[in-house]
């Protein structure tokens, strides 16, 4: 068994191993955080509105959604709408990690749920599948990842926020490309079968053309298409080996 495999079993050396492979993603994201902050202040919003909503909601993307509409002047349905597809893909996630976290009780599960972001996914998965983590454990990784996230989150969502108030123009500046960079650096190691590439390329190639529909409904539409398309090729791929195997 390689070093890099070996089993960790005590809760402590769990968490800190959480935070500490989740620190390229966090650094990533520190950019994020900053100018989500400003962001908000700079559309006019109160200071605590921001602050408010990266301690009780934490789902960046959907965040910056919602700022985007508010400021957009977008019905409420279509803001709850919006921000309700962004945050489907955690159904995934959780459907996903169900069978790491069922022995759990509904306590931890319920704390795990409100720390489920696509960065902690990616960072505490692959240890699970490559039995660095069992289940004893891997909960406590998960949550030492997710504090270090949540806690960067809120401290850079205040920087932005201060920030934001004292120097004009701060949304100006590009800093939302570290968003753009994190996310897809979360996707890449996925993208090693043919419905994630059919995903990637549909939901992709849709949200460039629909970009000037209004109330931002052309990212709710390449997201619905784009997973409808990553299932329909998996249906179609998993009949095709199928039929390939009962072939002579």
């Amino acid at each position: 068994m390689s070093v890099n495999t070996v089993p960790i079993l005590h809760k402590w050396p769990a968490m800190r191993f959480g935070a500490l492979v989740s620190l390229p993603m966090i650094i990533g994201n520190m950019p994020f955080g900053f100018i989500f902050g400003s962001l908000a202040v700079s559309q006019g919003l109160p200071l605590w509105v921001p602050m408010a909503m990266s301690f009780f909601v934490f789902a960046g993307s959907a965040q910056f959604v919602a700022i985007g509409l508010l400021a957009a002047g977008a019905p409420l349905w279509v803001i709850i709408s919006t921000t309700f597809i962004v945050n489907l893909r955690h159904l995934l996630y959780a459907a996903d990690f169900m069978k790491y976290v069922r022995h759990l009780s509904l306590k931890w599960r319920a704390l795990m749920a409100f720390g489920l972001i696509d960065e902690t996914y990616a960072a505490v998965t692959p240890y699970y599948q490559n039995g660095r983590l069992h289940l004893e454990v891997g909960h406590w990784a998960y949550l030492g990842s997710f504090l270090a996230f949540y806690t960067i989150w809120n401290v850079t969502t205040f920087l932005g926020v201060v920030a934001g108030k004292y120097i004009p123009n701060m949304s100006q500046w590009g800093l939302e490309f570290a968003m753009v960079a994190t996310f897809l650096g979360i996707i890449t190691p996925y993208l090693r079968s043919l419905p994630y590439w059919t995903v990637f390329l549909v939901s992709g190639g849709l949200a460039v053309v629909l970009y000037n529909l209004p109330n931002n409904l052309g990212m709710l539409i390449a997201a619905l298409l784009g997973v409808a398309a990553g299932l329909l090729s998996e249906q179609v791929q998993t009949r095709f080996k199928s039929s390939a195997e009962v072939q002579p």
